[in-house]
């Protein structure tokens, strides 16, 4: 029975916030393709078989898949002329009908601007979902909100090298406004061995001092190791406010901001090597955080969604072939030269980008069953 319930603990939650992130982003691109005219034959939450389904009014089929890893929008005519006319002899040739076609509601007749705004409306759905999610939870919960004002200095740490006393408030870092002490904390984690300028307010006059963060290993209640930034100092106590609605939606934005922000500047440094990719996750990692983190209640969870909406967000712009972002250059493409990229073109691109997200995947796989030990078991098992 506890390992039932550990089972389902991990695996509901699991459930709950993939679909939810899944379902925003394939919204996103319905709404989008029904704003310019594009019927939507198929919206699908997961792959593969139906076990769930329903068709609509307008003729959308809605369903749910048994692999719940992923869901997709099927738009009608995204074929182009081409295929549409080869899919005419194929089934001409079959003895059948010729597929029948919505005239006025095709994608591929759509001009390059309507079908870059399908395409590029699954990644903002998911933008808006992560600052709808945050600013939801500043209104209820609260946001933990703490003055930048060191209150204590560790020594020998980066903050007593360079030279900053308890009181000091730091107002900027590298230029950038630090409204809360979580605001550097934020900054100087992913900034380990790099060199910051730190604007300080001391007894009414400002000072620049220079601080190098010092670089420590630190691992989370979930057991993650990562490679942070520390400076030494430590503030005041976190004290939760709760917002009114406008002033929260304007944070939960503002969050969702500084999100991304943090995000690509890892994602950067993982590129540059100066961080390792062994904190890229996959499907089981992102389990066994949805799982823990659901103990914690909903408002840890709906944190741990709206951080996931933007990595998915995130994820889909990559200029990847397959993903938003490889269309979306396409369509630049397309934009600029006053034609598509050739068909073989396509092609070739689109066999690359399924082979740069297979290795991401396995990647990512790899780093999850190491995470989960899975690797080190097996090892003592062939040992």
């Amino acid at each position: 029975m506890d390992f039932l319930g550990d089972t389902l603990g991990t695996i509901l939650p699991f459930l709950l916030v993939l679909g939810v992130l899944i379902f925003f982003h394939e919204l996103g691109h319905y709404l989008a393709a029904r704003s310019v005219g594009v019927h939507v034959e198929v919206f699908s939450i997961g792959f593969g078989r139906e076990i769930l389904g329903w068709t609509g009014r307008g003729g959308t089929r809605w369903k749910v898949g048994w692999i719940p890893l992923g869901g997709y929008v099927k738009l009608h005519g995204q074929e182009s002329a081409e295929d549409r006319a080869a899919a005419a002899t194929e089934a001409r040739a079959k003895g059948e009908a010729a597929p029948a076609w919505r005239a006025g509601e095709t994608f591929a007749e759509k001009p390059v601007a309507a079908r870059a705004w399908v395409v590029a409306a699954g990644p903002l759905a998911n933008f808006l979902l992560a600052a709808v999610l945050l600013a939801g939870m500043f209104m209820t919960a609260g946001r933990p909100d703490t003055a930048p004002v060191v209150s204590a200095v560790q020594p020998e740490s980066a903050a007593a090298r360079a030279g900053l006393v308890p009181g000091d408030r730091i107002v900027a870092i590298d230029g950038r406004t630090t409204a809360r002490f979580e605001d550097i904390q934020a900054t100087v984690r992913l900034r380990p061995g790099q060199a910051l300028t730190l604007t300080v307010e001391r007894d009414g006059a400002r000072l620049a001092l220079q601080a190098v963060p010092d670089l420590r290993e630190v691992s989370d209640r979930f057991g993650n190791v990562q490679r942070i930034g520390l400076l030494g100092v430590s503030g005041g106590v976190a004290e939760y406010r709760r917002l009114p609605p406008l002033e929260a939606l304007a944070a939960g934005a503002g969050e969702m901001l500084r999100i991304t922000e943090q995000t690509l500047t890892a994602l950067w440094q993982m590129i540059a090597g100066t961080r390792g990719t062994d904190e890229i996750g996959g499907p089981l990692r992102i389990a066994q955080l949805s799982g823990q983190v659901a103990e914690g209640g909903i408002i840890p969870l709906v944190g741990l969604m709206a951080i996931l909406s933007v990595n998915l967000a995130l994820i889909n712009l990559f200029p990847i072939p397959i993903l938003d972002g490889g269309h979306l250059v396409m369509y630049a493409y397309e934009a600029v030269r006053g034609r598509p990229l050739p068909p073989r073109a396509q092609e070739y691109a689109f066999r690359g980008g399924l082979a740069i997200l297979l290795a991401i995947f396995v990647l990512a796989t790899w780093n999850d069953l190491t995470h989960l030990r899975v690797v080190d078991w097996v090892a003592r098992l062939l040992g």
